[in-house]
């Protein structure tokens, strides 16, 4: 990794000045693999330097993660140790955020039976929500950052070495990071206001419902009620900026649970649980999933919908142009924090309470009422692309064309 020191020094310079935006006498939990420590490393580094009152290391990794699945009990899966809710809550409370450094295999469960990794992936959520909330509110910044892993790398480029893919991928992360540029955090506040500007006229014009329209999409998504558009960089309840996904080149909002009508059809796979879903689409009728299809990995969304009730709603609806720094790499990342941000994409799922005007004071109930969508889990998948239109209505009956060709018309 040395011919990466400069590049590695401003990715983690990116990450904890903009992404996470250290404070001092904040804590800062650090999760990654061994794929990440490089990048870690550097972290940490930054992370003291900014003043954070400590940092707490979390390492993961691949091997041990299968060796779970492959060999613990059944009723490893279905229990979940209150020992580590009551950490994580513990540390959100006591001024700790959360920087995730991923290095992904899109395939590590390939082998695994679905059954037990959807049973694995809902214990888990139902007990982790208490912690979860505290990033869906935006008490505690967060963010996620990626880094090559040998697997990802290959996936991405399975003619190349593996030494060579994983200097390919470095490159195009080092591009869609803006890490490539002489000053990447400058770069990103510049492009910060630049999201910025569509989230302000979004607001502003308060649509009522946006209509979505290409090969195989045809559909009506009415929008919450006090919806708030969201993009770049958030606020905390501390007042501090930051930005949750690096990259990110999306504004979004929340759709209304219940008004979503028509279907959708995904035009990028999906790597979720460690297995790819492709050529998939969904119909809704009244916000919910009532039929749906799948060319590789159905039983993947058969598990994901049938989580809780909330997974056959919608959380998100997020508006990407086909013009953007990743989609212009011409690559499939195979991997949701990057594909999510080439691409319009929905989510299925928990909508965030900080894309609702005041959400985050308000109740989960209260959020509801407004037709916010509750659900222990929230997966993006990507329905943009250059045949995409938008054509957003307001209440007045008015229409504007919003995307055209796949890009903003304004």
């Amino acid at each position: 990794m040395s011919k990466y020191t400069n590049e590695l020094e401003k990715y983690a310079e990116l990450v904890v000045k903009v992404g996470i935006n250290v404070k001092p006498n904040e804590g800062l939990i650090l999760g990654t693999n061994e794929s990440g420590l490089p990048l870690a490393r550097e972290i940490m580094k930054k992370a003291y330097a900014a003043g954070a009152k400590h940092v707490e290391f979390m390492m993961n990794d691949d091997a041990m993660t299968l060796a779970r699945y492959d060999n613990a009990k059944d009723y490893v899966f279905s229990t979940y140790p209150a020992w580590k809710v009551d950490l994580m809550v513990k540390l959100y409370e006591d001024n700790y955020h959360h920087l995730f450094i991923i290095a992904p295999d899109p395939e590590l469960l390939k082998a695994v039976p679905g059954e037990k990794v959807a049973l694995d992936q809902k214990t888990a959520s139902a007990a982790m929500s208490p912690a979860t909330k505290f990033r869906m509110t935006g008490q505690t910044k967060w963010c996620i950052a990626a880094v090559p892993s040998v697997a990802w790398a290959k996936s991405v480029y399975p003619e190349m070495s593996d030494d060579d893919a994983v200097d390919a991928l470095w490159q195009k992360i080092f591009d869609a990071t803006r890490v490539s540029t002489e000053d990447p955090v400058t770069a990103w506040q510049q492009h910060d206001l630049n999201l910025k500007k569509y989230k302000n006229f979004l607001n502003e014009k308060n649509y009522d419902k946006l209509v979505f329209k290409a090969p195989g999409t045809d559909l009506e998504i009415c929008l919450a009620d006090e919806h708030y558009w969201m993009g770049g960089s958030k606020e905390s309840w501390a007042g501090d900026a930051f930005v949750a996904n690096i990259p990110t080149e999306e504004v979004f909002t929340t759709p209304h649970k219940f008004k979503v009508n028509g279907t959708v059809k995904s035009t990028k796979p999906l790597s979720h649980n460690g297995k790819i879903v492709d050529g998939f689409g969904f119909t809704f009728k009244d916000g919910k999933v009532v039929d749906y299809y799948a060319e590789k990995g159905k039983e993947v969304l058969d598990a994901m919908l049938s989580n809780d009730e909330g997974a056959k709603y919608l959380g998100e609806v997020a508006l990407v142009q086909n013009d953007s720094p990743i989609s212009n790499t011409g690559i499939l990342f195979n991997n949701t924090l990057f594909d999510e941000n080439a691409s319009i994409h929905l989510a299925l799922g928990r909508a965030y309470a900080y894309a609702m005007r005041d959400g985050s004071n308000l109740t989960q109930e209260e959020l509801e009422a407004r037709g916010a969508n509750f659900s222990l889990i929230h997966v993006d998948f990507m329905i943009g692309g250059p045949e995409m239109e938008v054509v957003a209505h307001s209440k007045d009956g008015s229409t504007e064309t919003l995307f055209k060709k796949g890009n903003w018309t304004f």
